[in-house]
């Protein structure tokens, strides 16, 4: 049984964000040459260096105006792609290489108060997902962020 659901950002928004080449924020998005691996945002698929071109905004995943509302930095693929399809998994080349994407899951209650922060270190992060749903029923929907960078990857919802 499915016990969560990976949410990356819309083939829509992503969309949006092209044709204006402006953030939520007012900013413009920069186009640049990818210098690390991001990951895309859509994609949840790494960038390879030098090769692709990404578009770099300021995004902020939360609905609510709060404390905890933490727009940055993020990127996405310059040309179109598909979201990520296999939403019952954590993206396995983002888990496979824990040096360029070491993970921290934020837990959010349904008011968007923070109320868990867990460091994936070298759990399994699939595991470590099920782990806080099931022994933390507070906890409504989780927010995988790179632990160094602490930047967004992605929205993650009970199932």
């Amino acid at each position: 049984m499915n016990k969560f659901k990976i949410v990356p950002l819309s083939k829509a928004f992503a969309q949006k964000i092209k044709t204006e080449m402006v953030d939520d924020f007012g900013n413009p998005v920069v186009e640049q040459l990818a210098t690390g691996l991001g990951p895309c945002r859509v994609s949840l698929k790494p960038f390879v260096k030098g090769v692709d071109k990404r578009l770099l905004f300021k995004h902020s995943p939360f609905e609510i105006k709060n404390a905890y509302n933490q727009p940055g930095p993020i990127f996405i693929s310059s040309k179109d792609v598909d979201e990520y399809s296999d939403v019952h998994r954590f993206p396995p080349e983002i888990k496979a290489n824990k040096q360029s994407f070491p993970l921290s899951l934020i837990g959010y209650n349904q008011h968007q108060m923070m109320v868990l922060t867990k460091l994936v270190g070298n759990n399994d992060v699939d595991e470590l997902i099920v782990e806080i749903f099931n022994q933390h029923p507070e906890v409504e929907y989780l927010h995988a962020r790179n632990a160094q960078a602490c930047c967004y990857i992605c929205k993650i919802e009970r199932a």
